[in-house]
Parts: C-alpha cells; structure tokens; sequence
C-alpha cells in the first residue's frame, strides 16, 4: 500500500533531533525526503553516541526513509540548488535559529516568492514573538523553561529532566500535525502557508492541568515521583525483586485491590474508604501495601493484579522492553537492510492505519549517498554537476570518504 503522503515532497534542512523526527514521520507516511546537509559533517545527530558500527544512534534512530543530499548553504550556488528543490517541493521544514533562515535567504517570504503554494514549517526553540524567540534551546532548557523538570521526580530529589527527548519529539508531532493541516488545505484551495511550532510552546501544552490545577487552588503542584497528584495508591511499589507500578483511581479498583491483597477490612477502614481519604493518607497506605508485595516477586503480582482488572505493571528496563512479547505482538520492530549493521531494526511510528501504510522501507542514508541522484532528477547535467563538486559547493559519499 502507498503512504498518505506518497507524491509530497520535502525539502528538509533540519538538524539534531526535533526537525529530523518531524520529517521521520512525513517520510514514514510516504513523503520523499530530502535531506540537506552541511558538508563533511552533516547532520549534528551524526556525531551523537553512543555508536553502531560506526553510525551515530539518535541519526539511525530519526532518519530513515531518507536522501541525503550535501549542500554548502553558505555559497551562492548551493542557495540556488535549494531554490530549484523548492520550486517543485511541496513543504520546505527548518529548524533554525530565530530569523537565521532569512538571513540565509531561506526564509518564508523568499521561497514563497519561488513556490507561492509552499508549506514552510518553522520548528524553533521559544517561538516566533516574545522575549525569548531569539534564544536557542534544547530538550532539557525547555523542560526547565516550560516547567517539566520543576514538577518531576520526588520532592527533595536530585533535579532531573524527563531522560527521553519529550520535547524535541513532542514538537516534531505538533509540527508534522501543522504540515498535513496545511497540506489539506492546500488541496482545497490551492493555498500554501507558514507553520509555526516550537519546543516551548510543547512544554506549555505538555503541563497544561498543572497550570489549571495552580489558577483553580493557588497551590504549586508537588513532585510525586511516580506518583500522581488526584489518586491513592497510584505509583509505584517494591515486590520482592522489583517495583510494581499500580494504578487506581476509583473506589471499585480500590475494593479489586483490597481483595488480591487480602485486605478486603480496608474497602471500610475510615481511611481510605474514599479517594480524598486514601490521597490524605497515601504514605501509611503505600507502606502497608509494600509490606504486602515484598512476599511475592513483581511478575507474580502483575498476573494476580491483571488477572483481578486492577491496572499494573512491572518497572521494566529497557532491555526488558527491547524483547518484551507485547512489543513483538504489535510488530513495533521494523527490520531494515543496512549497508554496515547487521540484523539492523528501528521502531515503526505508534499508529498503524487500515487503508494506507505507514512504513519504514529505507536505512537512514550516508552521508551525500543521493547527492548525484538527486541533482540530475533537477536537470542538472553531469558536467554541471562535476563543477559543484569542484568548487566544493556539493558533497558525495565518495568525495568525502576522497577526503580523509
């Protein structure tokens, strides 16, 4: 089956890990990615370890379903490549700093001026107005800036941000949803147009009860671990060998609880009868439950909790997760020829849908693997193209491996 997206084209210069997702998903969908990249170096997240046979794991991971194409932005005749790719793109995605694209001569205004129906999405740290648009950021100066890390953890813990890159990725989606937004109404109208998101406005978002929870009681949100603010017992709780993470956030579950626990006396201690009583009293509450657990290990409780409905689960390690049946049962794992690691799989997106495919076909691409490929699609002629590579405004593979 053909992507949704098959027959859009993007031209991608994004970097690191929150433009790349982005494009990770349009790609994925069936959008013909080209990637631009900076000469020699490339993509940051190619130089981002640990590393698999010698390629950098956040690039493998982001960048598949991919054409890698080496373009010096800083000469006339590279800018000029891009303005050919553009006018015959669909979507143009950036991830620059605060008005650098336009200082490039990249900006929305001049490649509308070469494609009036582009969709041009701009994917920065703090957004487009306010006193920090032109601050550049990461994950982890967002999540303090948006108020993630100040709300994570357990209070008088050691500071810590969220260790996955939830922001970056986050955006990647909230930018991927404003492209296809847009994509749909250029169909109906014809009509290209700017998409803005940044990391910053992610964060905002990501914490928004928290922020409705501090206008409606005038209290800062505590940090609850793994814990959560409305429910008792909710978090989690040590077996014999491992935590057990349980979940209950209503009286029934309460009574299932009770009842694998053998304390079916608490369905009607005064204590912890009702959801508010169980929050006021959740520290006596966690440590009769844990005094419970500590005869059993953490897989014999999560069948005894599953089988009784009562939400549970093991904390697992990644290594747990990496061969878990369920990730297997719901073919997460996508197997991908790749010219240097062998037995080579990634992740497939988190959706599947029934009449179109989502898919990931292709290994993340060298450096300048598609280079030539790319610019004789545009016309250009062997010979114009042996002069770029000359005067170093293009890169192949070839000519850097040439190189060292």
């Amino acid at each position: 089956m053909a992507g949704p997206l098959t027959g859009i084209t993007v031209v991608d210069v994004t970097t690191n890990i929150s433009g790349p997702s982005l494009t990770m998903i349009l790609a994925d969908l069936g959008a013909e990615i080209i990637k631009i990249e900076r000469p020699f170096t490339g993509d940051d997240s190619r130089g981002m370890g640990p590393f698999w046979e010698g390629e950098g794991v956040y690039f493998l991971h982001i960048n598949r379903n991919k054409n890698s194409i080496v373009i010096d932005l800083k000469q006339e005749k590279g800018r000029r490549i891009v303005y050919d790719l553009v006018e015959k793109a669909d979507v143009f995605v950036e991830n620059f700093r605060y008005k650098k694209a336009e200082k490039m001569g990249l900006g929305y205004e001049k490649l509308k001026e070469v494609n009036p129906s582009l969709v041009y999405c701009s994917l920065s740290a703090y957004g487009q107005d306010g006193p920090l648009r032109e601050r550049s950021g990461y994950d982890a100066i967002a999540q303090a800036d948006s108020g993630i890390i100040g709300i994570n953890g357990t209070e008088g813990s050691e500071i810590a941000r969220v260790p996955v890159s939830v922001l970056d990725q986050g955006s990647a989606m909230w930018g991927a949803i404003g492209i296809i937004s847009a994509l749909l109404h250029k169909e109906k109208t014809g009509e290209g147009q700017l998409v803005t998101t940044s990391l910053y406005e992610t964060g905002v978002f990501w914490v928004g009860y928290h922020m409705l929870s501090w206008l409606a009681t005038g209290q800062e949100p505590r940090k609850n671990g793994a814990g959560h603010t409305a429910f008792a017992p909710y978090g989690a709780f040590y077996a014999s060998d491992a935590p057990v993470m349980i979940g209950i956030s209503n009286n029934s579950l309460f009574r299932r609880l009770c009842n694998v626990l053998g304390k079916e006396e608490w369905v009607t201690d005064p204590r912890y009868e009702t959801n508010p009583k169980r929050v006021e009293n959740r520290e006596n509450l966690r440590v009769a439950i844990e005094n419970i657990l500590q005869s059993k290990p953490a897989d014999e409780w999560v069948r005894l909790l599953a089988e009784a409905g009562v939400p549970s689960s093991k904390v697992k390690k990644i290594s747990e997760v990496v061969e878990d049946e369920q990730t297997e049962a719901i073919n997460m794992w996508k197997n991908v020829p790749h010219s240097s690691i062998k037995d080579f799989k990634l992740p497939r997106l988190p959706f599947e849908l029934s009449n179109s495919s989502a898919e990931v076909k292709q290994a993340p691409p060298k450096l300048g693997e598609n280079t030539k490929d790319i610019l004789e699609k545009l016309g250009y002629d062997e010979a114009k193209i042996e002069e770029l590579l000359k005067d170093k405004t293009i890169q192949t593979t070839e000519a850097k491996a040439e190189s060292r």
